[in-house]
C-alpha cells in the first residue's frame, strides 16, 4: 500500500521510563540490559534489511536450514478452528464499514483510506464480539484500536491520520491495551498487530498458500519489535507474555496469521549488528507457525465471520486477549458444547427427534449419474452412524477411576434408577463403609458433536460444573449433593492416548465419572413401589425448598426438578430426609436454558424458555402434586401443557390436592401461583420457616436447620 510502510518508529519502544537506581546487582544487571535492549530496539528499525538477513534461509539456500526451505506449521489445525466455530455460533460480529474491493476502487487515495477505516472497524468488532461472548457484556471491554505511524511512533485512529494527511507513513494497525496512564498507547501495549499490505490474497492460490518471503519478513520484523518493547514494560502481565506474539496479514480481500514464539534471553543483542543477531534469533530459537492465506472479506466488502480465514484471525485475536486479560469467564469448550443443543433444538424444531423410521436423525444423500436429484434413501440403506454407547456397569464390578494425581476404585452395589444413563451405587474399595452415587458419561467421539450422549453429558460434565462452581461459592447443604470425586474411567489393557483429553480408541478410553453423596432412592421408586406417603410431603417440599433457597443465594436455579431428580436418604435414621440432585440443567446465567418438561416445566419455561424467580418452586408444587396422587393428563405438546396448567390454576385444583395433605401446602401454592411470571423473588425463608413449624407440629420430628 503505502511506500513507507517497512519503516518502523525510530524511538524504540516507548518503554524506556526514567531510570531507577539500584545498589543490588541484580538490579545494576537489570537496568543494564533493559538499557542494552532498549538500544538494540533503537537500531532495529527497517523491515528490508531483516528480511535481507533471512533470504537464503527463506529461499532454502543457506546452511542453517539444511539447504532446504522452512516448513513452518500452521498455527491453528481444524479442529480447533471448527471448535472455535461452534462457541461462537450465534455471536453478531458487526463490521460497519464495508472493506472496499480493490476492483471497484475509484482512486487509489480514497480506497487505501477506506481500507484502513475499514480494518479498524473489523478488529474493533472482532473484540468486542470476543469480548461480550467470553468475559461478558457486564465488564467494560479493556482494549482499543489504532494505527501506528512509522516515523512518530505514535497511536491514533485512521480517521486522524486521514484527515491530517499522514496516512501514508501509517505502517500498522494495531489492538492495543487501554492504560489511562498512557493514553497515547505503547509498542508493549500491543495486543495483537495487523498488517495491510497490498496482494495478500495472491498467495490464496498456490499450494502452501503462505505469504512471500517479504511479506514474512515484514512480518517477523514486526513480531520481534512487539516482542522486544514488552521484555522493557514494567507490568508484570506484559513481561510474561514477551515471548509470544501474533500479527495479522490482510489486504482488501484475504488474509493470514503469523505467530512468533520464543525466548529472547536467547538473542545476541550486538549492537553493530543487529539484524544478523535478529535474524540468527529467528532462524534457531523462534517457533514460527504460518496460516494459510484464506478469503476474509467478500465482494461487498462484509466479512464471512464464519469462514476459515475469518475464524483464523478472530483466533488469533482471541489467543492475544487471553495473554493480556486470563483466561475467560465462559470458555471456548463449554461454549462450543451449547452447539449440540442447539442443533438438538433445531432438529426438534423440523420434527427430526423421536422419529422411528431413523433414530439417528439422519438420511443418506446420492447423486445419481442419471438423475441430478438428491434423493432420499430408506432406513435399511441409511449411513451407519452409531450414538456413543454408555459403558453399562454390572452389580459387583469394580470401576477404577483416575484424575491427574489419583487413581481410585468403586465397586457398584446397585443400579437406582433405569433411565439412560442409569444411576448406580457405589462403595470406594478402600472405604467400604462409605456409599455413594456413581455417573458414567458416554466415552469421547470423533464424530459430529451433535451424536454425542447429550444427557449424559448434563448428568456428568455439567453437573460436575455445577457442582464445583457451588463448592467455590461457599453453597454447603444437605439438601444438595456433594461432589466426592470426579475423573475418567481407567479402562484395561494399554492406553496410548495422544494427551490427557484425548482418547486411544478403547471404548471406555476417557469415558467421565462423577461421584457424589448422599444415596438414596429416587422419589419415582418410592411411589412406584407405594413407599411415598403424604406425610412424607411437607418434607419434601421443605427439603427442596431450602436446596432451592441455598443455590438461590449463588445465584443458580435447577431448572429440572422432577420425580427421578429427587432422592430420599435414610442412613438407617428415624427422620429420613429429601436431597435434590440432577444439577446438570442448572441455570447459571441468563443464556442458559431449562430442559422442558411438559408435566413439571414451569409455565414461564415453557412459554419463554428461560426461568423466572418462581420457576423452580412451580416445579416443585408439580412435583408435590404428583406425589400426592394429582391426575397426570396426556401431554403431547406445549399448547396442551399450558392449557392444561390454566385450567388446574383457575380452578384451584392443584391448590385443593395438596390442601388434603396440609394447609401450609395449598398457602405455599397460592403464594407461587401469584408471583408466578413476575420479577418479584422468592421469599425462601417465611415458607421454610412455617414448613418447619407445621412438620414439628403434626408429626413431632425436629427438622435440622443446621444447613
Amino acid at each position: 500500500m503505502a511506500s513507507q510502510r517497512g519503516q518502523s518508529p525510530d524511538r524504540g519502544s516507548d518503554a524506556s521510563g526514567p531510570k531507577q537506581s539500584s545498589v543490588s546487582s541484580h538490579g545494576r544487571h537489570r537496568n543494564s540490559s533493559s538499557s542494552i535492549c532498549k538500544d538494540f530496539l533503537r537500531k532495529f528499525v527497517d523491515n528490508e534489511l531483516l528480511t535481507s538477513s533471512l533470504e537464503d534461509w527463506f529461499t532454502g539456500h543457506s546452511e542453517d536450514c539444511g539447504f532446504k526451505k522452512p516448513a513452518f506449521d500452521v498455527p491453528f489445525d481444524l479442529s480447533e478452528l471448527q471448535n472455535f466455530d461452534y462457541a461462537i455460533e450465534g455471536v453478531t460480529f458487526q463490521q460497519l464499514v464495508r472493506m472496499p474491493n480493490a476492483l471497484h476502487a475509484s482512486t487509489s487515495d480514497i480506497f487505501e483510506a477506506t481500507a484502513h477505516l475499514a480494518l479498524e472497524d473489523f478488529l474493533h468488532a472482532s473484540i468486542k464480539g470476543l469480548w461480550e461472548t467470553f468475559w461478558g457484556p457486564d465488564e467494560s471491554m479493556p482494549f482499543s484500536v489504532a494505527c501506528i505511524h512509522s516515523t512518530s511512533s505514535k497511536f491514533y485512529p485512521a480517521e486522524k491520520a486521514i484527515s491530517s494527511g499522514k496516512l501514508d507513513g501509517v505502517c500498522a494497525t494495531a489492538v492495543l491495551l487501554k492504560n489511562l496512564k498512557h493514553s497515547q498507547g505503547r509498542w508493549d501495549h500491543i495486543v495483537v498487530l495487523a498488517l495491510l499490505r497490498p496482494d495478500i490474497g495472491m498467495f490464496s492460490g498456490q499450494n502452501d498458500q503462505q505469504p512471500s518471503p517479504a511479506v514474512l519478513g515484514e512480518a517477523l520484523f514486526f513480531a520481534l519489535r512487539v516482542l522486544l518493547s514488552r521484555s522493557l514494560s514494567r507490568s508484570s502481565t506484559i513481561l510474561q507474555n514477551s515471548d509470544c506474539v501474533y500479527v495479522l496479514l490482510v489486504d482488501s480481500q484475504f488474509g493470514g496469521v503469523v505467530n512468533v514464539q520464543g525466548d529472547l534471553n536467547k538473542l545476541d543483542f550486538d549492537l553493530n549488528n543487529v539484524y544478523d543477531c535478529a535474524a540468527e534469533w529467528i532462524k534457531k530459537h523462534a517457533q514460527i507457525t504460518v496460516s494459510s492465506v484464506d478469503r476474509v472479506w467478500n465482494k461487498l466488502g462484509n466479512a464471512n465471520w464464519g469462514d476459515i480465514g475469518t475464524l483464523q484471525v478472530l483466533l488469533a485475536i482471541f489467543h492475544s486477549m487471553i495473554q493480556f486479560c486470563g483466561a475467560p469467564k465462559y470458555s471456548l469448550d463449554e461454549l462450543a458444547t451449547e452447539h449440540s443443543s442447539r442443533l438438538q433444538s433445531r432438529r426438534s424444531e423440523r420434527h427430526l427427534v423421536g422419529r422411528q423410521t431413523n433414530t439417528n436423525g439422519l438420511f443418506r444423500f446420492q447423486q445419481q449419474s442419471h438423475s441430478p436429484e438428491i434423493v432420499e434413501v430408506q432406513e435399511e440403506g441409511a449411513v451407519n452412524v452409531k450414538p456413543k454407547e454408555i459403558l453399562k456397569l454390572e452389580v459387583g464390578s469394580v470401576v477404577m477411576m483416575e484424575d491427574a494425581d489419583w487413581q481410585k476404585g468403586f465397586q457398584i452395589n446397585d443400579i437406582l434408577t433405569d433411565s439412560e444413563p442409569p444411576i448406580y451405587s457405589a462403595t470406594p474399595v478402600e472405604e467400604p463403609t462409605k456409599t455413594h452415587l456413581l455417573y458414567v458419561g458416554s466415552s469421547p467421539s470423533h464424530l459430529e458433536p451433535a451424536w454425542e450422549d447429550m444427557n449424559s453429558w448434563y448428568q456428568v460434565q455439567r453437573q460436575t460444573k455445577v457442582l464445583t462452581l457451588m463448592k467455590q461459592r461457599g453453597i454447603s447443604s444437605r439438601y444438595i449433593p456433594q461432589m466426592v470425586a470426579s475423573g475418567r474411567v481407567v479402562h484395561p489393557g494399554p492406553c496410548n492416548k495422544p494427551n490427557s483429553s484425548g482418547s486411544c480408541g478403547h471404548p471406555w478410553c476417557s469415558t467421565p465419572i462423577l461421584v457424589t453423596s448422599p444415596v438414596g432412592e429416587t422419589i419415582s421408586n418410592l411411589i412406584r413401589n407405594g413407599l411415598f406417603g403424604v406425610e412424607d410431603a411437607l418434607r419434601c417440599c421443605h427439603d427442596c425448598l431450602s436446596a432451592l433457597a441455598s443455590a438461590s443465594s449463588a445465584g443458580i436455579r435447577h431448572g429440572d426438578i422432577r420425580p427421578e431428580n429427587v432422592i430420599r436418604v435414610s442412613n438407617g435414621s428415624r427422620h429420613p430426609y429429601f436431597v435434590l440432585i440432577g444439577w446438570g440443567h442448572a441455570i447459571l446465567e441468563d443464556r442458559d436454558r431449562p430442559l422442558m418438561n411438559l408435566f413439571f416445566s414451569s409455565t414461564f419455561a415453557l412459554q419463554e424458555g428461560k426461568l423466572c424467580a418462581a420457576s423452580d418452586a412451580e416445579s416443585l408444587i408439580y412435583l408435590l402434586y404428583f406425589c400426592c396422587g394429582g391426575v397426570c393428563p396426556e401431554l403431547d405438546s406445549v399448547e396442551g401443557a399450558l392449557q392444561w396448567r390454566e385450567t388446574s390454576w383457575s380452578r384451584r385444583v392443584i391448590q385443593q390436592k395438596l390442601g388434603d395433605v396440609s394447609a401450609v401446602l395449598k398457602a405455599f401454592a397460592d403464594y407461587v401461583d401469584s408471583i408466578c411470571g413476575t420479577p418479584y423473588p422468592m421469599d425462601y425463608e417465611i415458607w421454610l420457616r412455617r414448613l418447619r413449624r407445621t412438620i414439628n407440629e403434626d408429626h413431632g420430628k425436629e427438622i435440622d436447620t443446621s444447613s
